[in-house]
């Protein structure tokens, strides 16, 4: 079950949640796309983004839950392990809109021809966020790279 779910009960009405029960889920979306990420669970990534969502890289930006989901599989699907850490979430409410920003460390492991080989990466990402049902959905995403060192090309060729 989701997290989501255990957080906030089918029968917990939206308009008794407090500005807690809000920043609990908004987390917990954001814990999501970590998890995902690190099982490779692609199809899970729409409890983390709309179906419209915008991503900005830096480097590069997609449109749609779709397009979101190849990007990031063209890179973690040619790496090995990888482990998302993230923590520092600062969170804005607004009714049905909210904003973050958390930290993320990243190592990556490489495989194959990369065996033995790591990446690591700290980004800071800061999302718009808006309520679905009980839990919230990213419609836009802007990651920053603060620092990476190692052998990327571990990644996939992106």
């Amino acid at each position: 079950p989701s997290l989501r779910r255990s957080i906030h009960p089918p029968n917990r009405r939206r308009d008794t949640m407090s500005a807690a029960d809000d920043r609990f889920a908004i987390i917990a979306t954001l814990d999501c796309y970590a998890e995902c990420l690190d099982t490779r669970d692609w199809p899970k990534l729409a409890e983390v983004f709309t179906a419209d969502a915008e991503v900005d890289w830096g480097e590069w930006r997609q449109q749609g839950l779709a397009e979101v989901t190849t990007s990031i599989r063209s890179y973690l699907d040619g790496c090995g392990p990888s482990q998302h850490l993230l923590g520092n979430y600062r969170i804005e409410l607004d009714g049905d809109t909210a904003s973050s920003r958390h930290y993320c460390r990243v190592m990556h492991m490489g495989k194959g021809e990369h065996e033995g080989k790591t990446y690591e990466t700290w980004i800071e990402y800061a999302d718009q966020l808006v309520r679905n049902g009980d839990g919230w959905l990213s419609r836009h995403r802007h990651a920053r790279a603060i620092m990476d060192q190692g052998d990327r090309s571990l990644l996939g060729p992106g």
